[in-house]
């Protein structure tokens, strides 16, 4: 059975920012995703989110690798400074890969 590699690009982030995650991602040319709500963790920025009353949710994106790059780049610029986010990659081989690229 063939497989095709790609990168499954992880953002994790606040609730609030879902649709707006979500448009941008489509802009950038992402064709699917996946949400799951309610992750829980704690890094470097001390307490939760969800001690203040917030949510984080997880996307995941199956892409090419430079769509990935340009995913990072693009929430690294544009919500790292504000926003409570992480965005990260991992290598991924599928089956079926026009349903991705």
């Amino acid at each position: 059975m063939p497989t095709t590699k790609l990168k499954l690009v992880t953002i994790i982030s606040e609730t609030i920012l879902e649709d707006r995650i979500i448009r941008e991602l489509k802009q950038l040319g992402v064709r699917g995703y996946t949400v799951s709500g309610e992750v829980r963790g704690e890094g470097t920025r001390g307490l939760p989110t969800v001690d203040f009353g917030g949510q984080n949710i997880r996307i995941e994106t199956l892409v090419n690798p430079e769509l990935a790059t340009q995913i990072m780049a693009y929430i690294a610029e544009h919500y790292f400074a504000d926003y409570a986010v992480i965005v990260y990659t991992l290598d991924a081989e599928v089956i079926r890969s026009e349903k991705y690229l």
